[in-house]
């Protein structure tokens, strides 16, 4: 039975490191991967699969590495994860949604989280909310200034990819219209 499942690259089409959503669509589809999709340009992807997700991690990155020449960073999510990640939102009913609200995904849960040094990088208008899974982030004032997301690799030692709310919400919906 296939499963629906959202692909996650971290730092794709920055630094050097492209990638192509119409090469990355027929890689994969070549290599077995059912209705594959893709949302915009930074490493976003969806498809239907009945491997596990060991085996989808290890057939992604060999897929990645034989067509674009590296390594993929690959988060894989569920519908269901999604719609979690949706509904457990501490910051869903807050004004500024869409690009104010960003979720870090982590791959395993941090390390090491230096609240403090987070706590001192805030901005007053921002908040956090770090679990296990994942870190929900208000920031109403945009992350292009914020210093607490310039040096957030600093206080969370955790392989992680960030996106904003209104990203999340569309691949849930894609996601669910797959899976319909």
């Amino acid at each position: 039975m296939s499963k629906v499942w959202i692909g996650l690259f971290r730092g794709v089409n920055v630094g050097g490191r492209k990638m192509a959503m119409k090469h990355l669509i027929a890689a994969l589809e070549a290599a077995g991967l059912q209705d594959v999709r893709t949302y915009i340009q930074s490493g976003n992807f969806l498809f239907r699969s009945a491997l596990s997700e060991k085996d989808l991690e290890r057939l992604i990155d060999g897929v990645v590495e034989k067509t674009f020449g590296y390594h993929s960073n690959l988060h894989l999510l569920t519908l269901s994860h999604l719609e979690t990640v949706l509904k457990d939102n501490p910051y869903r009913d807050r004004e500024h949604t869409g690009k104010a609200q960003h979720v870090f995904f982590f791959k395993a849960p941090p390390s090491h989280v230096d609240r403090e040094l987070m706590d001192s990088l805030k901005a007053d208008s921002e908040a956090y909310e770090i679990t296990d899974e994942l870190m929900y982030l208000y920031a109403p004032d945009g992350i292009g200034r914020s210093k607490l997301v310039e040096k957030i690799a600093k206080a969370i030692k955790a392989d992680m990819t960030a996106r904003n709310l209104n990203t999340v919400e569309t691949l849930r919906d894609m996601a669910a219209e797959l899976s319909a």
